[in-house]
């Protein structure tokens, strides 16, 4: 089966609950992601904010997240 993120929500800061597709949901800290050039620009919250989601999560300046990756650097989140 093919990974993929169904369901995200920003819950502040760098931080995001991701739902997988293999019933799995984890809370995600990007902030250590912001110093690679692809993700700089998104320390403005106010760009960071709007991502979208098409089996992972991308914003307008070209930077996408793998699920895997979303996956294994997140915290089992059960609310």
């Amino acid at each position: 089966m093919l990974l993929r993120v169904t369901d995200v929500e920003y819950l502040g800061d760098y931080t995001l609950l991701c739902d997988f597709n293999n019933g799995e949901r984890k809370k995600v800290n990007l902030e250590p992601l912001l110093s690679f050039p692809a993700f700089e620009e998104l320390r403005d919250k106010d760009k960071f904010v709007q991502f979208g989601l098409d089996g992972t999560i991308f914003w307008a300046n070209g930077a996408d997240i793998a699920p895997e990756y979303l996956l294994e650097h997140g915290e089992r989140y059960d609310n």
